[in-house]
């Protein structure tokens, strides 16, 4: 109870570090580790002394881990201090930052296909053990779902899949454990891994693996080799779609969906979902009606801004951003879905045979159509008009996982409305993304989500936006060794 309540009281004096001002350059700003306060944790003495001492946490994490000997086992990954970006060499170009990006992403595939968070730290799985932070330098890393699914996710945007690109074999690997994990699942609850209590599942949703495996299991469609492998793809989202309509709420969250900015993982059910029916898989309208009402939830579209979450939205730790720009990736995915949609019930419409019951279906149809891109364009305009706030885009007060990814969804957005806006957004957001990389071509988190994996991917995928989705000059990409790092 005091282990729970000590994180609780710590995550607090983060965020109010974090409002306090400590923002710097590209958003650098590092807090200090707070590990050796941990033994205060089980007496009210202890917490009087880490609430006198919170303000004057300023300085360098060292929560992440260094993998920049990428074959070793995922047993056991050192923890040394974190990177000081400051000692790096130069900023990288956006194609320079890909190329090393990807490199360092590839080399820390383990053996059985999957990613391990890259070190940071781990919830405590046994349950005797009180449920609290495992850090340390023996901390195990296994491959894990999420993880696994937002890296090939990355590759397939750079142009390397199961079916063709110089790293095919990498990403056929990353498809087979997708596809265990979730063929493994059972058939009723949301979940599709057995592994507990990541930081993706911490701090952005305890269902978030089901999610991004819903993401990445559609965008291979056709991206697979063969037939056989293509029927074990389609299956397996088809069971992934089931449990999360199963599962789904009439508001179109998920019972038990806890997380500290749980309405990221939220967002990413709206790309599962309206990616898997652009894909061609069977996904009931109303469990993508019922989705859309999390999109819109809070939002004026009369005014084009964002108004106060309802209470029973999903948790935003309290960062406008986080809850913005997953509202915004989800009207976008949404959108997205609807051009299909649209397509037909035109169609319908200028059909004088159409019956009329299926007439007014189309027309309907329509109305809802357009309202949904006014939504869609009306939280366009509003998370641009902050782009310029400084304490806005920088999210919690310094980069987490949390902040990539909500630079991920702000992208595609912003890319999506082109013009001067566009421009803007991409240069700050370059410099940004580009400053933050470290000498090995990762991104860490200061902040919840520390792990390189999910950071590195999800910041290649902001820098990805604007490429074509064919090989990224991944000539010189390969890892320095073909033995993949070993798995648990």
């Amino acid at each position: 109870m005091a282990s729970h309540f000590f994180d609780k009281f710590l995550t607090a004096v983060w965020h109010k570090a974090g409002r306090r001002g400590l923002r710097v350059g590209r958003m650098k700003t590092k807090l200090h580790s707070i590990k050796p306060l941990a033994p205060l944790a089980g007496s009210i003495c202890g917490l009087l002394v880490v609430a006198t001492f919170a303000p004057i946490l300023v300085g360098p994490d060292s929560s992440a881990a260094d993998p920049s000997s990428p074959r070793r086992s995922a047993k056991a990954l050192p923890v040394p201090e974190q990177q000081d970006d400051s000692k790096n060499q130069a900023t990288r170009s956006a194609e320079e930052a890909l190329g090393a990006g990807l490199k360092y992403l590839l080399a820390q595939q383990h053996s059985d296909g999957g990613w391990g968070q890259g070190g940071g730290w781990r919830q405590n799985i046994n349950k005797n053990g009180g449920g609290g932070r495992v850090e340390g330098p023996n901390v195990e890393d296994p491959s894990d779902l999420g993880n696994t699914c937002v890296s090939l996710v990355t590759l397939l945007r750079a142009g390397q899949s199961p079916a063709q690109g110089e790293h095919r074999a990498a990403a056929a690997q990353a498809f087979d454990f997708i596809c265990r994990q979730v063929e493994g699942a059972d058939q009723d609850s949301l979940y599709v891994t057995d592994v507990r209590d990541t930081q993706l599942q911490v701090k952005i949703g305890t269902y978030v693996d089901t999610f991004l495996a819903g993401w990445v299991l559609s965008e291979l469609k056709d991206k697979v080799a063969g037939e056989p492998a293509e029927k074990r793809r389609a299956a397996a989202l088809d069971k992934v779609v089931a449990k999360i309509g199963h599962n789904q709420r009439d508001d179109g969250s998920f019972a038990g969906n806890n997380g500290w900015a749980a309405v990221l993982s939220q967002g990413l059910c709206s790309r599962a979902l309206n990616a898997a029916s652009r894909s061609g898989a069977n996904v009931n309208q109303e469990v993508l009606g019922n989705n859309q009402k999390q999109n819109i939830a809070g939002l004026d579209v009369a005014k084009g801004a964002f108004a106060a979450a309802p209470l029973a939205a999903p948790s935003s730790a309290g960062v406008p951003l986080y809850r913005e720009a997953s509202q915004l990736g989800g009207l976008i995915e949404n959108s997205k879905a609807n051009v299909a949609r649209k397509a037909a019930a035109e169609k319908t419409m200028a059909d004088a045979k159409a019956a009329p019951e299926a007439r007014k279906k189309a027309a309907q149809d329509l109305l809802q159509i357009d309202a949904d891109d006014k939504a869609t364009d009306a939280a366009n305009k509003a998370v641009v008009s902050k782009l310029r706030d400084a304490n806005y885009t920088a999210g919690f007060g310094n980069n987490g996982g949390e902040e990539f990814l909500s630079y991920m969804n702000i992208t595609e957005g912003v890319h999506a409305r082109g013009g001067q806006e566009w421009e803007d957004w991409r240069s700050k957001m370059t410099k940004t993304v580009c400053g933050a990389q470290n000498a090995d071509g990762s991104w860490a988190g200061q902040h919840c989500i520390t792990g390189r994996t999910f950071c590195t991917a999800t910041a290649l995928l902001t820098l990805l936006v604007e490429q074509e989705k064919d090989n990224v000059r991944l000539s010189n990409t390969s890892p320095s060794s073909n033995t993949p790092v070993a798995a648990k």
